[in-house]
């Protein structure tokens, strides 16, 4: 045991020295014989490269159309299934009303619901007032929402808080189904609100 004890002073002393953080504790490794093989300055490949690293694999159509979702102003992409008003009233409280309150006006995250309408500029951004599109809700929801737990809902899931959410802004009436067809039927309050920006000309630097 004493041998020991001996044994591991020196070693117990190194190491509370190294660990001090002091110029005298630091040490420098000189680099290896062949560390200018390894160096890369940007403009050639250095001899030892393969030609090929082989990452990765062609993606094929099923993986594509795993992150192909977007949905389009016009209706484009979105997908079969519908929901009604009544099915995403329970969607909304198991899912959504956490963060956007019982009426979608209150919460500690975006209100979703106001009754006041765009005439210039609004005092608040809600689905009712700015959205111009209700199409993009569905591509919206389905990538980002509910916020902690993204894509867990279904499409029918989907159209269905949609539904649920356009009755509370008194855009569509308590019977509605949204589906591929209804959805893009639906005129949003701030529609022509928006505008393309068709401009045209100047340097193409972003300033």
């Amino acid at each position: 045991m004493t041998r020991r004890l001996r044994w591991l002073a020196p070693a117990l002393v190194a190491a509370v020295v190294g660990c001090g953080g002091g110029d005298t504790a630091r040490t420098t490794e000189a680099p290896p014989a062949n560390a200018a093989d390894f160096l890369y300055d940007g403009n050639e490949i250095p001899e030892h490269a393969p030609a090929r690293f082989g990452f990765g694999s062609e993606a094929s159509e099923a993986r594509v159309a795993l992150w192909d979702i977007d949905v389009r102003p016009d209706g484009v992409g979105l997908p079969p299934g519908q929901g009604s008003v009544s099915e995403g009233r329970d969607v909304y409280n198991i899912h959504c009303v956490a963060c956007h309150g019982p009426t979608g006006t209150e919460g500690p995250n975006d209100r979703l619901v106001d009754s006041e309408q765009w005439d210039d500029v609004p005092t608040t951004r809600t689905v009712g007032n700015y959205w111009p599109y209700a199409t993009t809700l569905y591509s919206y929801i389905r990538k980002a929402m509910p916020q902690l737990t993204p894509g867990i809902l279904t499409e029918d899931q989907v159209y269905a808080v949609i539904a649920y959410i356009l009755y509370m802004n008194e855009i569509v009436p308590e019977d509605a189904v949204m589906n591929a067809e209804t959805l893009p039927a639906v005129v949003m309050p701030a529609r022509d609100k928006f505008v393309m920006d068709d401009r045209t000309g100047g340097t193409g630097v972003v300033r």
